[in-house]
């Protein structure tokens, strides 16, 4: 289950990631100055505006993910038992990652499957 989470969750990540890379570049940006001095002033001013780019894109993508939150779909997890959000047909649960969908066409069930693997006979 290691890399799959629901959707509101990865929005959330990718925000965090640029939130990360932004203050990264405007931290590497004043190494400049300490390695350089003068000179490096050029190279501190060019790593700030795209530090803070990087970090006006993270806003959005909260914005973006804020948005979603309020118009998702609110269900009980049938594993863990608690409220979780559903965005489109098909996501995960936010806390266990149970797959649930709102179409039953795509929804799956354990003994069904069970049962027809039980019905193949092995060919000799």
């Amino acid at each position: 289950m290691f890399g799959k989470s629901s959707k509101i969750n990865e929005f959330r990540l990718w925000g965090l990631l640029f939130t990360l890379f932004g203050m990264g570049l405007m931290i590497l940006g004043t190494a400049g100055i300490v390695f350089w001095g003068q000179a490096g002033k050029v190279f501190a001013a060019i790593f700030m505006v795209i530090g803070m780019i990087a970090m006006l894109l993270s806003v959005g993508v909260y914005f973006w993910a804020g948005m979603l939150s309020t118009s998702a779909t609110i269900l009980v997890c049938p594993e863990c038992n608690r409220h979780t959000k559903l965005l489109g047909k098909t996501d995960r649960c936010m806390y266990c990652k149970t797959k649930m969908t709102l179409d039953p066409k795509q929804a799956t069930d354990l003994d069904e499957t069970e049962s027809v693997e039980e019905n193949i006979q092995p060919q000799a």
